[in-house]
């Protein structure tokens, strides 16, 4: 045997001899490597579908929301307060009173005006009887009859003093402050309750100037506040500065808010979103799937039970999936949980995957899912 062996040449007859020892046929053991090299164990992941959706791009700022309208009410006259007709958080119209002030003094003097008034009338209507019969010159008469002017003015004026006894809103709102107290000596001018138009609420923003051409009046806007976080607010962009702050590199925006329900108040911190682009049937993915890598970004797509590494181009991020401009097609699945273990080639167990596409895949062996987009062709 072992000069046949020897036949084959040094090297060939040792490895026969060793294999002949072995009790296996020359060959065996190399090819029973080769199957082992080709085993490999599947990487469970999680995988998720590419999908059509609507997807937008915003821009995102913070604010505290300030009312539209709001004033004091004030005293225009002096008096004790005698009557509170309207407490904090009480709604007033326009023009409503809301206190009462003393009204004694000045009711004294408007009835002493009224009396001198009647008397200078009376003299008024001698006068002119002298007049028209020419026993008095016309000098006289005018007198007579600026006196009667004069004292018609002073009256009308003790007149409106008094009905300023009854303090009203300047405008529609909520009472948002109480300032004064039965029986206090107000001065002229001196506030007494603070008041605030709820609807609608203004959200002020301060924009960088690179925004500048993407937002416009007229615009949707969104507010989240942190005081209500189930409920979410919509609004309009009412006003856009033309002019940008030269020492912040910024231009101010205006959005009204939406507050018909009343929830929202004046002083609430939020978070404001306004949409200036929308792009509907977009090729979106989950953002857990996105890959990124300095300037790469790529996904895991699974094309039979293995991973192919795509590269993709990405637009908008809209609720948490982002839009694919190109390398992707509705149809195809993306790992979303496990890609750190995994690279191109790498036998994978899609755990999450639906019943029928596991079955679809196991027929496809290592091709391609079917019913997905060759990615490659975009």
């Amino acid at each position: 045997m072992v000069q046949r062996f020897m036949k084959l040449g040094p090297i060939a007859a040792a490895v026969a001899l060793l294999a002949a020892a072995c009790g296996a046929p020359p060959g065996q053991s190399q090819a029973k490597a080769d199957d082992d090299d080709k085993e490999q164990v599947a990487v469970p992941v999680e995988v998720e579908a590419v999908d059509l959706a609507t997807v937008f791009a915003a821009y995102n700022g913070t604010t505290t929301l300030e009312a539209d309208r709001e004033a004091d009410i004030v005293a225009k006259t002096s008096g004790v307060v005698l009557e509170i007709l309207v407490e904090e958080g009480d709604p007033v119209a326009e023009g409503q009173v809301v206190a009462r002030l003393d009204r004694e003094r000045l009711e004294l003097e408007l009835a002493r005006a009224k009396a001198t008034l009647a008397r200078l009338e009376n003299d008024l209507r001698r006068t002119r009887e002298l007049f028209e019969k020419k026993l008095i010159s016309s000098e006289a008469y005018e007198k007579a009859k600026f006196d009667v002017d004069q004292e018609l003015a002073g009256y009308e004026m003790v007149k409106l003093e008094l009905s300023y006894t009854d303090v009203r809103a300047p405008i529609a709102g909520v009472i948002s402050e109480r300032l004064v107290k039965v029986g206090k000596l107000v001065d002229l001018h001196e506030a007494l309750f603070r008041v605030h138009d709820f609807d609608p609420l203004l959200a002020i923003l301060h924009v960088p100037e690179r925004e500048l051409a993407t937002l416009r009046t007229g615009q949707q806007a969104r507010l989240a506040v942190d005081a209500l976080e189930s409920e979410t607010f919509t609004g309009r962009v009412a006003r856009i500065s033309p002019v940008v702050d030269p020492g912040t590199g910024t231009f101010k925006v205006t959005v009204e808010m939406d507050n018909d329900g009343g929830l929202l108040k004046p002083g609430m911190f939020g978070r404001v979103n306004i949409v200036y682009d929308v792009r509907e049937r977009a090729v979106t993915i989950p953002q857990d799937a996105l890959v990124v890598e300095d300037r790469d970004r790529y996904v895991f797509v699974l094309e039979g039970k293995r991973a192919k590494r795509v590269e993709v181009t990405t637009g908008y991020t809209t609720a948490g999936r982002v839009e694919i401009l190109n390398g992707l097609a509705p149809g195809q699945w993306v790992v979303t949980a496990g890609k750190g273990g995994i690279a191109a080639e790498t036998l994978l167990d899609p755990i999450n995957l639906p019943p029928e596409e596991a079955a679809t895949a196991e027929v496809a062996g290592d091709g391609k899912l079917a019913g997905a987009e060759n990615s490659s062709a975009r």
